[in-house]
């Protein structure tokens, strides 16, 4: 495949994601076949091929973008940040027709003004193409179809092509969502925390729209989460090889005849049963995920064992209802759930407290910007002894 530096040298790739979901996505790199991921802050980084860039874009689910880096050095002051990047060929990486943005995050006592290191990179790439081609590209920092990623921690500088443009958490597949929706990469992040193994019955009293349900089910199924996303930035890149990418897509399998496993959703609002529907249909999986317009006090157990992912209302602000909700639900889970690993994602911490278990762990996540605790409570059938046999964790990890 042609090298965008015109060389076969392997490519440092970095995969960002949320706080608190860098364990997971490693492990979900090692599955791919990437042993030797290191985990960063909000990051994960590895080496490879533009190939492994595609594949990446497609299969990761826990990552919200994949960077590539294009160069790494160190400045003096905020001048000598022109000075470098007007060193970098930026011909090479993108037509003069395609438009870009420079965005990225600024640490540095260098710059007083966070957007201002953008603005250098930004003139550099412009200057380069007036210099080289007597032409210029635009800027468009809405839906740019080229984007360069800076990044400053003091006197380094990383810069990095974006290679997948809209966030991977943008899927394809949801069209409908309800006023907070789970974010996808963060419902892929915590299915994966719950050790759920992709064969045992997955449960959300709570389903919304239907992210959780979807994305269990495209587990399940062992199919792309982008399946339904067409779009990648590094389809307008100078280097762009379609003979791979074709490749690529034809090796995902194109017909499901059925999932391995039973997977329930349920909502009391018969609208966000709709959406879920909706959404639900658009993938070959749909019609093997059951959704009921029910409330979870009206929910049986729809097996012996399995495990439950939920995320409940979480309140603006605490009062009888939303105390009531977390009550109901923990007595719910007791009496409904016997046999199930039970996990709730929640940012009213207060409201925990209202479910009347204690959690066998508890760990900070965020959904989005939102700080939020992941929890889990085994519901055992019977005798509770074996309940004992495991210390629970009670620190945020």
């Amino acid at each position: 495949m042609k090298e965008v530096s015109g060389s076969d040298r392997s490519l440092v790739i970095t995969l960002k994601t949320f706080y608190g979901f860098e364990d997971v996505l490693k492990e979900e790199l090692a599955e791919l076949g990437f042993p030797d991921a290191i985990k960063l802050n909000r990051a994960v980084q590895i080496t490879g091929t533009w190939r492994d860039v595609y594949y990446l874009n497609v299969h990761l689910r826990c990552a919200l973008s994949v960077l590539v880096q294009v160069k790494k050095f160190r400045i003096r002051d905020e001048d000598d940040l022109y000075t470098q990047a007007m060193k970098i060929d930026w011909t090479k990486y993108f037509d003069v027709k395609k438009t870009f943005a420079v965005k990225g995050a600024v640490y540095s006592d260098f710059f007083k003004h966070s957007q201002y290191p953008f603005l250098l990179v930004k003139d550099a790439i412009v200057d380069t193409f007036r210099k080289n081609l007597n032409d210029r590209p635009d800027v468009n920092t809405k839906k740019p179809q080229v984007m360069f990623d800076v990044y400053i921690n003091n006197k380094e500088v990383t810069i990095s092509l974006n290679t997948s443009g809209a966030p991977l958490f943008q899927r394809g597949y949801r069209d409908e969502a309800g006023l907070a929706p789970m974010n996808e990469v963060a419902a892929a992040g915590l299915i994966r925390m719950s050790g759920w193994d992709r064969k045992s019955t997955f449960v959300d009293p709570f389903c919304g729209s239907g992210t959780f349900l979807i994305e269990a089910a495209l587990m399940a199924a062992n199919l792309p989460a982008t399946l339904e996303r067409h779009h990648f930035a590094f389809k307008n890149f100078a280097n762009f090889d379609e003979e791979i990418w074709d490749d690529i897509q034809n090796a995902i399998p194109k017909r499901i005849t059925e999932l391995p496993c039973l997977i329930v959703g349920s909502d009391k609002n018969a609208e966000m049963v709709m959406k879920a529907r909706r959404n639900l249909r658009r993938l070959p999986i749909g019609r093997f995920v059951k959704v009921n317009a029910d409330s979870f006090q009206e929910s049986k157990s729809p097996a012996e064992s399995g495990v439950m992912i939920t995320n409940p209302p979480y309140g603006e602000r605490m009062g009888d209802e939303i105390e009531e909700l977390y009550e109901e639900l923990g007595d719910w889970m007791k009496t409904e759930m016997q046999g199930f690993s039970c996990w709730i994602v929640s940012s009213n911490m207060e409201a925990f407290k209202f479910v009347g278990l204690r959690p066998d762990r508890k760990v900070k996540v965020f959904n989005g910007s939102l700080e939020c605790s992941f929890r889990k409570y085994e519901i055992y059938a019977g005798s509770k002894k074996a309940k004992h046999q495991e210390q629970p964790d009670e620190s945020e990890s």
